[in-house]
């Protein structure tokens, strides 16, 4: 069970309600069973619901006490005797939906936070909860339902849509974001991107960075990540995209639908995603590049090419996995090799 310190509960919930929020089907006679909460299969008991997912975790299934379990309709009879089997296509989606309805997100508090200072100009929509020494620049807006939390900053002009969740500490200039849009404590939105011109002297003039940050629908920004805005276009990250903490999109980066970037990656300014690209771990772009819909970069990999659609690549310089493979492989067989008679490491030529 969740702490309720931390995660206050809508349960108990009927099998029933549980098997609507999931899309599962149930057998008849338990939809009444009243469950209390999610659990991990080892963990659950009586009154949680666990998920399944793929054979590797049979063993688990079968000593488990949960009392429901989502898993496909191929392993349903697995399920030990007590355990309803609710059968789904996705046993983690469906988690996922069942966990939330047992932990909403808490709804706003309506109301503006005494220390809270809010701009001339400011709109914002019903129900909107502002809290402590939150600031609110002039002429921004705020759709319904938005929460802005501890010392968070939104800047001048900036608007977000309905349901957007501003987290402690985070920050947004520049910026025009859409509905259920979250920032994670600490993230920087619309930051100066990095962008400057050399003197004969051997100083730097900065570049005016003139452009803003878009955000579409649902997209998250992790704990202490940043996204620069637009050096004079802008910097768009499309609907559905994913960043992790410790993230770094660069000015002018643009994004397609549904992209996942994991932590500590970088992505160096004017580099263009298509839709639904995963990069994983402390990857490294430069510029300039075109990473194509649903490639697959690889933890670790430094990007200096463009990236075709549907590929995977890894390996610094980045490469197609078959290849980044096969030369590890080539790699680990000469590390291995005994130098031979003569060579570093070899006799001397000349002794027995």
């Amino acid at each position: 069970m969740a702490d309720p310190r931390f995660y206050p509960s809508s349960g108990p919930q009927p099998l029933a309600a549980v098997a609507a929020a999931a899309g599962a089907r149930i057998e008849e006679g338990l939809a009444a069973r009243v469950f209390r909460g999610v659990a991990p299969l080892a963990e659950a008991g009586p009154g949680e619901i666990a998920f399944l997912d793929g054979r590797k975790h049979l063993d688990a299934l079968r000593a488990s006490r949960a009392g429901a379990v989502l898993l496909t309709a191929e392993l349903a009879s697995a399920a030990p005797e007590g355990c309803a089997a609710l059968v789904v296509a996705s046993p983690q989606l469906a988690f996922a939906q069942v966990a939330a309805l047992f932990h909403p997100h808490p709804a706003p508090v309506r109301g503006i936070h005494p220390t809270a200072t809010i701009g001339a100009g400011v709109t914002l929509g019903e129900g909107c909860e502002i809290g402590p020494h939150a600031v609110i620049g002039d002429g921004a807006t705020l759709g319904a339902r938005c929460q802005v939390g501890p010392h968070a900053l939104l800047g001048p002009g900036v608007v977000f849509g309905d349901d957007c969740r501003i987290h402690a500490h985070a920050s947004a200039v520049c910026c025009l974001a859409g509905h259920r849009v979250t920032l994670h404590h600490g993230a920087r939105i619309g930051g100066e991107g990095f962008g400057f011109a050399p003197t004969p002297e051997g100083r730097f003039v900065t570049i005016p960075q003139l452009g803003r940050v878009i955000l579409g629908d649902e997209v998250e920004v992790g704990a202490n990540s940043c996204v620069d805005r637009g050096a004079l276009g802008d910097t768009v990250l499309g609907p559905g995209t994913r960043l992790d903490n410790l993230v770094q999109i660069g000015h002018n980066v643009v994004t397609g639908r549904g992209c996942v970037i994991v932590a500590q990656v970088g992505i160096s300014g004017s580099t263009r995603l298509g839709d639904y690209v995963t990069i994983a771990g402390q990857a490294g772009l430069t510029g300039h590049l075109s990473i194509g819909s649903k490639a697959r970069i690889g933890a670790q990999a430094g990007v200096q090419g463009d990236v075709a659609p549907g590929q995977d690549v890894t390996g610094s310089p980045a490469m197609p996995v078959k290849d980044a493979l096969r030369a590890a492989l080539h790699l680990r067989k000469l590390g291995a090799r005994k130098p031979s008679a003569g060579s570093p490491g070899g006799k001397p030529r000349g002794e027995d």
